[in-house]
């Protein structure tokens, strides 16, 4: 048995965590550190400006799922309608594009300030500003540019380019950062360093919340004041699932990609293991048609979540944690891909998830203000019946692919009996809007001949998610997988 494991989107992510179990400090701990390291070792996936999903699970707690993702905005008498335009962006993974929308109306009020310090009061054991020291000083002296983050540094590099104060951060030699170049955040260090000293109050009440909220205004955006005074981070019990004997805990509403994986386990648990892959296309298909204009109007309706698996069962960077004890932190968290906006003096660049057309299925700006986006992450842990024996925590990246990257981990470990990184590394499919699209190693031929059409990827992409799990057998031996897609990366403590 080792201290534990820490499977993160970066080596220097997943590092700070282990530092902190090797340390004494708990999974929840070691999550929070990582978390504020990946704002500069992943800085277009996540950051102070960014929302998500923690799940906490294992002995001596209660499983909790503590959502502080993104809200719509527009609360309060000063809300107004939006007068800036949102400003699409074309993004090419290679064999698909994607078109993102950013700008300041894409804006929503963000929840990783309060998401950490919430986190940390609940079940943390190592001091705050213990956990931000580190960080703060990983964001003054930065963190050189690996080929996965140059990767999405290049991609993104229309969002990058579309504001002056991007510009400086993001592409200071008016292009956009590439591999072996370091990227530092001065500013960001200092807002770091506040979270630890003074907690989410400045992101939220003070200097940094009116500045964000200035900025914003005086461009077209939606946030008002009280859509930050009022944001807090708010603990859910999660959702439930039975699969081949264990309990898969997952997102719950109002977020979608919780109850969609659920869902499509629970359709191929009714028939013997392991699936065909077939059946794991058809899983994915159901899932998708079950998407409709009613389920995501549903989802912040009281008992959606039963009301909707009993009639039919009868971005981003993920961080997974386990520690020595066999406590369990899932934490999933995404700017979008960032709206471009960095306001000045404060750190922070801006999620763009009210542009993000997979969470806005039914039009931009139509959610009621103050209502969290559906988003499609879903922090997972596997259990073997009891809550306290974790078998598995997971979690991934990807936008609209994550549930069936999670999907397909899921299906590896506990029907194929795969460790952690051999589930993560096997070739992925995702099927959407009538298409399979696959990676090399997937048996196209059989899909063809069930009728599916596919798209066949050329090689391995970050299209497909980036899942980071660790398996837990039952003798207690650990492994852990990080996603080569994203530069996933495995530390043990």
């Amino acid at each position: 048995m080792t201290g534990g494991v820490v499977a993160a989107g970066h080596p220097v992510s997943a590092d700070a965590g282990a530092q902190v179990l090797r340390a004494g400090g708990n999974a929840v701990d070691a999550a929070i550190a990582a978390m504020l390291a990946s704002w500069t070792a992943e800085p277009l996936l996540t950051g102070p400006g960014a929302g998500g999903y923690l799940l906490v699970a294992g002995p001596g707690v209660e499983p909790t799922l503590l959502d502080f993702f993104v809200g719509a905005p527009g609360l309060g008498p000063e809300a107004h309608a939006a007068q800036a335009a949102l400003i699409p962006v074309s993004v090419s993974f290679g064999d698909a594009v994607q078109i993102f929308h950013v700008g300041p109306a894409s804006c929503g009020p963000y929840g990783n300030p309060a998401g950490i310090v919430e986190a940390s009061r609940r079940w943390g054991t190592v001091p705050l500003d213990q956990l931000t020291a580190p960080a703060a000083r990983l964001a003054r002296e930065g963190v050189v540019l690996n080929e996965p983050q140059a990767y999405v540094f290049e991609i993104l590099a229309g969002i990058l380019l579309s504001t002056p104060e991007a510009r400086a951060v993001f592409a200071p030699g008016g292009r956009p950062l590439r591999a072996g170049e370091r990227f530092r955040f001065g500013e960001m260090g200092d807002a770091i360093d506040r979270l630890g000293a003074e907690g989410a109050d400045p992101f939220y009440r003070g200097d940094l919340a009116d500045a964000v909220v200035s900025w914003l205004d005086a461009r077209g955006g939606v946030l008002t004041p009280t859509d930050l005074t009022t944001y807090e981070a708010v603990p859910r019990a999660p959702a439930r699932v039975a699969y081949r004997g264990r309990e898969v805990l997952t997102n719950p509403p109002p977020s979608a990609g919780g109850i969609l994986l659920a869902y499509s386990l629970g359709l191929l648990d009714r028939a013997p293991s392991p699936p065909p892959l077939t059946a794991v296309v058809d899983a994915m298909d159901a899932a998708q048609t079950a998407r409709t204009d009613a389920f995501v109007d549903g989802l912040d309706e009281p008992g959606f979540l039963d009301t909707f698996l009993a009639m039919r069962l009868g971005s981003t960077t993920h961080i997974s944690v386990l520690d020595g004890e066999g406590l369990a932190c899932a934490v999933t968290c995404t700017n979008g891909e960032g709206a471009g906006v960095v306001v000045p003096g404060t750190g922070i660049h801006v999620n763009n998830i009210m542009g993000e057309e997979d969470l806005s299925p039914m039009g931009f700006h139509t959610a009621p203000p103050g209502r969290r986006m559906p988003s499609m992450m879903a922090p997972t842990v596997v259990t073997r019946g009891d809550p306290h024996d974790v078998e598995a925590v997971l979690g991934s990246a990807g936008s609209n692919r994550i549930r069936s990257a999670l999907l397909q981990t899921i299906v590896g470990i506990v029907d194929h009996g795969l460790d952690a990184q051999d589930a993560v590394d096997a070739p992925r499919a995702h099927f959407e809007s009538g298409v399979v699209y696959a990676e090399p190693g997937v048996p196209v031929d059989l899909l063809e001949r069930a009728g599916r059409a596919v798209a066949p990827f050329r090689s391995r992409n970050l299209f497909f998610g980036g899942v980071q799990a660790i398996r837990r057998t039952p003798g207690g031996a650990l492994s852990g997988g990080g996603d080569p897609r994203r530069g996933g990366a495995v530390a043990i403590a």
